[in-house]
């Protein structure tokens, strides 16, 4: 176990119905690397995945402030990214955060809250393929590619994607 991440913290923006093993994989990764992962949720509420793992928040996204994290991390989860696209206190934050330049990091469904909060255009990404319109849409080039790296944003498409996914967010916080 290697500790280079120490003194980093990566934000996990969820609510529930998401994917669990795209909460549970990134989270592990960037844990065994030495950063802490905080759960940040609408109402700081406990989110529950489609599969059965549940976890309390930490913090309630509405009085998260974007600049208290080295990255960010969206899981999936149809459930989860349309409800969370709808939660305003979320979508703020998602483009606080992208205003900061660092790692963000999306798997899935989880890059549909990008169209709301207005970060997509011009950017090379990938995700669940039925997501390929709406990110079109929204100005960005779509690609069906395992992890697709556009400067600090890190996209991937499905669980099969997590090892490759989980590389890139560790290897984006070393770089910071």
């Amino acid at each position: 176990m290697t500790h280079h991440l120490s003194g980093k913290k990566v934000a996990f923006l969820l609510t529930s119905q998401y994917e669990d093993s795209e909460l549970t994989s990134p989270w592990d990764a960037v844990v065994e690397a030495g950063a802490e992962a905080v759960l940040l949720s609408p109402g700081g509420k406990k989110v529950e995945g489609k599969k059965g793992h549940s976890q309390d928040a930490d913090l309630d996204v509405a009085g998260a402030n974007a600049d208290d994290y080295d990255a960010l991390v969206l899981p999936g989860g149809t459930v989860n990214a349309d409800h969370l696209r709808l939660e305003e206190d979320a979508v703020r934050f998602v483009k606080d955060f992208d205003a900061t330049g660092r790692p963000l990091a999306v798997i899935c469904h989880g890059p549909w809250i990008l169209t709301d909060a207005d970060v997509v255009r011009g950017k090379k990404m990938t995700s669940y393929k039925s997501l390929r319109t709406d990110l079109t849409n929204a100005g960005a080039d779509w690609v069906d590619e395992e992890v697709v790296v556009d400067g600090k944003l890190i996209t991937s498409r499905t669980p099969d994607d997590l090892p490759a996914f989980n590389r890139e967010i560790v290897a984006a916080l070393s770089e910071r």
